[in-house]
């Protein structure tokens, strides 16, 4: 927790978004910290928060779902539960929660019944987003109904007089409308924050870590090219200067010409030293004839670690390795309902490092989420047209190769890749797409070229708005757009002789899009 400030604590019983409840919070100026429930009493102690929120589940209460001690209502703090936090909440103060009722899953209206300060601005009526099978049908003594919908009586409930307040629906997401007024309203209308939670803030009691903990001792710094590392480095160079020695190991699965890009920001720009491995030979050396994508990202990982490891042997006197971990990957490694992220993060290394890497890890963006650490990058004064990059998969273009990865497939990626974005930035559109990039399909189509018939390679374009990466919806791309993408593509990079768009949204739950 950064120093001197005021935190809030998010129990997590497993919900898939429980990280847009931070992501809101955070973005009120208020520190907070996701916790699973297991470590709860663990977590009020270390954290000393000044409120707690109760995360949804995708458990049952009465089907013996993940449970908490009830002495946390008894420590006079304000808690906010959201969905199954609602019917836990009644459950351990003596209400009653049962199945078998309606469902709601989806939009619904509630109606505001009763005036309260967690409504506060609010109309009498909000568009909201439900996602429950269990319902309350009674509520603990000292609460009262504020709200209420169709499929369920108990929208909303509070016990005003203890700072107890609860919702059936999800406030955190995009589809409630008024959500984050919601959360907001919690946080300084009943919990009293100041919002004393700034990214200068951030970056000053950082600078100060960092020199705690390193002193004397120098740091490698492996640069994968993207804006979290990047972030990291320049972050920690603030703090001790010559004493970080960067290592950038260049893949060959980078974007066209982005090799080139790192190494003049750090030595031309920043002045930071750096060690370029071009390694470009030996990634796509392991890599051949392999299908199998999550093989491809663990050939990548350990080869990557192998390549640091040996540059790191040279630099004499480095006990410390400094990473680029988010707080979503240090959440999702402790999640409680056992996700997905042991899978598809398999390119993180949240885990710690291999027993035989004798280094100490520095981890100075491991309390921020993706669009913190490009605020913090702004106030590092890293340009904009580097912090505002779309994210980059960590093993690269080798998992936007269906199937076996070639040096021949690279180069027609990273030259439609290229076209693709430039036209998307030519449009004025760059920055109002979350994510954008080209996939080299493995299926091939019989076309005509001019007057001769072609039998080519199909190249898929993906573009999806997101305000947090959590969900996203798929880019409605203007045709004269799109259009000029496929005649350019088709006209300027052999081997593609036909460019879809797929228009596949990404539904809460799935962790990332790369």
């Amino acid at each position: 927790m950064p120093a001197h400030h005021e935190a809030l604590l998010i129990i997590d019983f497993g919900s898939q978004v429980t990280q847009l409840i931070a992501r809101r919070v955070r973005e009120c100026g208020v520190y907070c910290e996701i916790h699973p429930f297991t470590k709860a009493a663990h977590a009020i102690d270390s954290l000393r928060p000044k409120a707690v929120i109760l995360s949804g589940s995708p458990h049952s209460v009465i089907d013996q779902g993940p449970k908490i001690d009830a002495t946390l209502f008894e420590m006079n703090l304000p808690v906010f539960g959201i969905c199954y936090g609602e019917q836990l909440m009644c459950d351990l103060l003596g209400g009653k929660v049962e199945a078998g009722h309606d469902r709601e899953f989806g939009r619904a209206n509630i109606n505001i019944v009763k005036p309260s300060p967690i409504f506060k601005g609010l109309n009498d009526s909000e568009t909201v987003w439900m996602s429950h099978g269990d319902r309350v049908t009674a509520i603990p003594e000292g609460f009262e109904v504020i709200a209420v919908s169709e499929g369920a009586p108990y929208a909303a409930i509070a016990d005003e007089a203890r700072k107890f307040y609860a919702v059936q629906f999800h406030p955190e997401v995009v589809h409630t409308a008024r959500g984050t007024d919601i959360i907001r309203n919690f946080l300084f209308e009943i919990a009293g924050f100041t919002g004393d939670w700034s990214m200068a803030s951030f970056r000053d009691e950082q600078v100060a870590k960092i020199r705690a903990q390193v002193g004397s001792g120098k740091v490698i710094c492996g640069l994968s090219g993207g804006v979290d590392s990047s972030v990291a480095a320049v972050l920690i160079h603030e703090a001790i200067g010559e004493q970080l020695t960067c290592v950038f190991v260049d893949t060959g699965l980078l974007r066209k010409e982005e090799g080139a890009q790192v190494v003049s920001l750090f030595r031309d720009h920043y002045n930071i030293p750096l060690i370029h491995v071009e390694a470009q030979e030996l990634f796509l050396g392991a890599l051949a004839g392999i299908d199998d994508p999550e093989t491809k990202r663990k050939t990548i990982g350990k080869l990557f670690i192998d390549v640091f490891d040996a540059e790191a042997a040279k630099i004499d006197g480095a006990q410390f390795l400094a990473q680029g971990t988010l707080y979503p990957d240090v959440v999702e490694s402790v999640s409680p309902s056992g996700g997905p992220s042991a899978v598809i993060k398999s390119h993180h290394n949240v885990g710690g490092l291999p027993d035989y890497m004798k280094l100490k890890l520095v981890e100075p963006l491991r309390e921020l989420f993706k669009d913190e650490v490009r605020a913090l990058g702004r106030e590092l004064g890293l340009s904009e047209q580097f912090v505002g990059r779309h994210p980059f998969p960590g093993p690269g273009l080798a998992i936007r190769i269906p199937g076996a990865v070639t040096p021949e497939k690279v180069k027609t990626l990273q030259e439609a890749d290229a076209i693709y974005l430039d036209e998307i930035r030519k449009a004025g559109l760059y920055d109002q797409i979350w994510q954008a990039f080209a996939v080299l399909l493995p299926v091939k189509t019989v076309g005509v070229m001019g007057d001769a018939r072609t039998y080519e390679d199909v190249l898929a374009l993906r573009a999806v708005t997101s305000s947090d990466g959590m969900t996203a919806d798929f880019f409605e791309f203007p045709w004269p757009v799109l259009g000029r993408c496929a005649t350019r593509i088709v006209n300027e990079v052999r081997g593609v002789n036909r460019v879809v768009y797929d228009v596949t949204s990404k539904p809460p739950g799935t962790i990332e899009w790369e």
